[in-house]
């Protein structure tokens, strides 16, 4: 848990030092620069978040209050819906920048920083909108054990809700992550469709200017596509296991559910850095050291 958090936290440190160095040198930004910049501070402070929950539930201590597992149940469920939002908004820019002038996609290319922000945070309200009730049923776990209630980690747990209002809970989850990993679809689709026909074009005039390895928006759409499918694998059988978690106290699949929860936020700065020529350059570099 700690070497994975201790990577996460490594990986995404330095794709936000990368970020902030290009701005501060002046660099040619893309579109997609400022929400790679806000998904690594989003996940550096969501492992860090992460660590403590995980020190409750594997290695507990003095009992939390009740205040303070609201507030770290609030900042858990905060930092995944900005995980979320933030890359749901990272595939629409990036299927923004391969639209050709003509699409109707074109005018959305000169919008300015702040109508992106903008767009975080409407979506994370909205996102958080509908889990943020749940925060009211987190309390601090009882000195003694009762069957009707939900245990989250060692201090914490969910008091027992009524049928009708968890069949509410589970029905508007199920809403939401459905609109959001719907808009992730359809933009990954637009960027898989744009990418065979440019391989289409490129084929049948057999020019080398056209190749898709001379292009960095399409070394950096191919990422972003692994990106989202490596996102939408991991969060969709998170889902799945969190659903079983919450019927079963076992403490290997508590492990399994941490684990898993926070692959997306260890593994994503590693494929982001890999499409930047700089830091290949650098790697190879070292790597040729080593070898000497």
């Amino acid at each position: 848990m700690k070497l994975q958090a201790g990577i996460g936290l490594s990986g995404n440190s330095f794709l936000l030092h990368f970020q902030v160095l290009k701005f501060i040198r002046g660099q040619r930004t893309r579109l997609t620069d400022l929400p790679i910049s806000l998904l690594a501070l989003i996940h550096i402070l969501m492992l860090l978040v992460m660590s403590l929950v995980a020190s409750d539930i594997f290695m507990p201590g003095k009992r939390w209050s009740d205040s303070t597992c609201k507030f770290l149940m609030f900042l858990y469920r905060s930092f995944r819906s900005l995980s979320l939002c933030a890359t749901c908004l990272l595939s629409i820019l990036q299927a923004i920048t391969l639209s050709p002038r003509s699409s109707c996609l074109a005018k959305f290319k000169c919008k300015s920083p702040h109508h992106m922000l903008g767009c975080l945070l409407f979506l994370s309200i909205f996102y958080s909108s509908i889990s943020s009730p749940l925060i009211t049923y987190v309390t601090a776990k009882p000195n003694l054990t009762s069957p009707g209630f939900t245990y989250i980690t060692q201090s914490c747990c969910l008091v027992p809700m009524s049928h009708s209002v968890l069949h509410t809970f589970y029905t508007l989850f199920t809403l939401r992550d459905v609109i959001f990993v719907g808009l992730l679809a359809i933009s990954s689709a637009y960027m898989v469709t744009f990418l065979y026909r440019h391989k289409k074009q490129s084929q049948f005039l057999h020019s080398t200017n056209c190749s898709l390895k001379s292009s960095p928006e399409h070394r950096a759409t191919q990422t972003i596509l692994c990106l989202m499918s490596f996102f939408v694998v991991m969060y969709t059988s998170d889902s799945v296991i969190s659903y079983f978690r919450y019927s079963s106290s076992d403490i290997i699949l508590y492990f399994v559910v941490i684990l898993e929860g926070h692959s997306y936020a260890t593994v994503s700065p590693f494929l982001v850095l890999s499409t930047e020529k700089h830091v290949t350059h650098i790697w190879k570099c070292c790597g040729r050291t080593v070898d000497i």
